[in-house]
């Protein structure tokens, strides 16, 4: 039985740091089950937590402060700063959208942050997604692969994932190659009954990991080359992407296992710039084709249990490297359905990517997550196919003859 433990913020934090606080604290320990910020207008005060039987809530408190004083605390909390709004304001939004999908048999629930998709859905995800890829295509002369679903954990390392985003990793093992194992693996298991801990002492590696994102497989591919003095590319890829989400899973908001179409740019820092401000006014023109409401601000990627975290945050959103769109699935709630992100010599260097006999290669990529906008569609529009596809399909024949 989950008891309750309250924990009191001295200082108190400012409220503008609440998002930050939110979206860590599950991450803090498996042991927290559900939480409560104690606020009022101005401040943060305190946290009343829900935590497992058996827990040590001293221990989880100290971890909590913890996280604060050197993560959030230190954060300057800066209002979002907006950089486009959507013509379309809804008046109604869908209530209780992913039951109703559940009961329509449209998903079905697989495990934590895990949806299986129906036909209906699958057919709007690659109607949506097509439209992306053919603009991506027609306007920006982009070149598509299509990668692995699984990464060397080296090349995730280049990324420098493991030092700003522990939390979200997952790793990939197998048994150890030796008829031995195998007999030990055999005889453990039908002694136990199934799977446990023994299991993890007969794994032989960890030499890959499921991917967070479909980038990171392009700068792989392209380690150790180099491009002339004049050369820009685009390159686009469709794939499963993975993000450990402890509780934070929900509905098609936030899952494990979910799918990114990815536009990397490579070039000139004026070309990868440039492409980047021109990707964005071409995302903006379609989600108003699509009668979508949403906005697009300055943001920051979940840097967590690093000393530089906040230092990070802060010189990500001064220096705008980091844009989402995000998508109303309610009135007043919105979803992160795309970034737009410049990263400058980080992934040249990193790759061994160059340009030219000495300058490091500039990049730039973009995301969508497209079960993230394909929620956001049917949260507005509501679950009439024939709708979907009288809004869509104009859209879809514009960049199709291009």
């Amino acid at each position: 039985m989950d008891m309750t433990y309250d924990i009191k913020i001295d200082p108190a934090l400012a409220i503008g740091h609440k998002e930050e606080l939110e979206k860590r604290i599950f991450f803090i320990s498996a042991d927290i089950s559900g939480f409560e910020l104690l606020t009022d207008e101005k401040q943060i005060q305190g946290i009343k937590l829900s935590l497992l039987s058996g827990a040590d809530p001293q221990l989880i408190a100290t971890n909590v402060n913890k996280v604060i004083q050197s993560e959030i605390a230190q954060q300057i909390a800066l209002p979002p700063k907006v950089i486009w709004r959507s013509a379309r304001h809804h008046q109604a939004y869908q209530e209780g959208l992913f039951d109703r999908l559940l009961e329509k048999e449209m998903v079905y629930e697989m495990g934590e942050g895990l949806v299986c998709f129906g036909d209906q859905l699958i057919r709007l995800m690659d109607t949506l997604d097509d439209v992306i890829k053919n603009m991506t295509v027609s306007q920006f002369a982009a070149q598509e692969y299509r990668y692995p679903t699984l990464i060397r954990t080296k090349a995730l390392e280049k990324c420098g994932y493991f030092k700003s985003f522990p939390h979200m990793l997952m790793f990939v093992s197998r048994l150890h190659n030796d008829i031995d194992m195998y007999q030990e693996f055999q005889d453990n298991y039908r002694q136990k009954e199934g799977i446990g801990p023994y299991i993890f002492p007969l794994f032989k590696n960890a030499d890959y990991c499921l991917p967070p994102t479909m980038c990171y497989h392009t700068y792989h591919q392209l380690q150790n080359t180099r491009y002339s003095e004049n050369r820009n590319q685009v390159i686009t890829s469709k794939g499963k992407s993975f993000r450990y989400e402890s509780k934070y899973h929900r509905t098609l908001e936030r899952l494990w296992d979910f799918t990114i179409r990815e536009i990397v740019f490579l070039g000139s820092k004026d070309f990868v710039l440039e492409c980047r401000q021109k990707y964005m006014k071409f995302t903006f023109d379609i989600i108003d084709k699509l009668g979508l409401e949403g906005h697009s601000e300055v943001a920051s990627d979940p840097f967590f249990c690093n000393a530089d975290s906040a230092a990070k945050i802060f010189n990500q959103k001064m220096q705008e490297l980091k844009y989402e769109l995000r998508l109303n699935v309610t009135g007043d709630r919105t979803i992160a359905a795309a970034s737009f992100n410049f990263h400058d010599e980080f992934f040249g260097e990193r790759f061994n990517i160059k340009r030219g006999e000495t300058e490091w290669m500039r990049s730039g990529c973009v995301g969508f997550g497209i079960e993230r906008l394909v929620y956001a569609f049917i949260s507005q529009h509501g679950l009439d196919e024939k709708k979907w596809y009288e809004i869509i399909d104009p859209l879809a024949e514009v960049y199709k003859s291009k």
